[in-house]
């Protein structure tokens, strides 16, 4: 019970957070389409700059728009963590981006995100994503929002599961299919979903 109204808690701060801000009308990138904004410099919370064509690999890229203040990312993180193991066993890049440029000089500050990436234990990119740039040339609206590349294009982009609220009452695993398939040469089953989490909180 104490965990049905903690989740319906952060849950309900969650929804009146996303109410305070706009979600514009963006359109998510098609699928084939290759990596756009590929060669933008990102600082990681390494201290260093990188582009998704960086933190590429051999059969592709997993990219993430995500924040640290989202209550659905912080249902996210076990998943997350998992993500980033199973992209290495694949061969799949792995990066985050922050592009909730809104709060730059509160919660999602860089020395924010340094501190949150230490206590969750990150071993992985985790950039700020300035002006929410790349996140407009992905037609990127919510955190957690996926998209993962083959060597040919977009392969699947939406959700990471169906269920945000519980990854232990999920029954389908959208994007750890997709990363599997990816990594064995298999057909991707479901390369669409829809991205159920806070708005990027975007200059207006």
């Amino acid at each position: 019970m104490k965990k049905v109204i903690k989740i319906s808690t952060v849950l309900a701060v969650a929804f009146l957070t996303a109410a305070a801000f706009k979600v514009a009308d963006y359109t998510e990138l098609e699928i084939g389409k290759p990596i756009p904004s590929a060669d933008v410099k990102m600082m990681d919370i390494s201290g260093k700059k990188v582009s998704l064509n960086d933190a590429k690999a051999e059969n592709g890229l997993l990219v993430i728009f995500s924040c640290n203040t989202c209550p659905y990312v912080k249902l996210s993180e076990s998943r997350i963590k998992e993500l980033s193991k199973i992209t290495k066993a694949n061969k799949v890049g792995f990066i985050l981006l922050n592009s909730n440029e809104a709060q730059r000089g509160d919660e999602d500050s860089f020395d924010a995100m340094k501190k949150y990436a230490s206590t969750q234990g990150y071993d992985f990119f985790y950039t700020i994503d300035e002006n929410s740039l790349v996140a407009n040339s992905f037609g990127a609206t919510r955190t957690p929002h996926c998209f993962l590349f083959d060597k040919k294009g977009l392969a699947y982009r939406g959700a990471i599961d169906d269920n945000i609220k519980d990854a232990n009452d999920a029954k389908e695993h959208y994007l750890k299919d997709a990363l599997i398939a990816l990594g064995t040469g298999k057909a991707i089953k479901t390369n669409t979903s829809k991205s159920v989490g806070c708005s990027i909180k975007r200059v207006e």
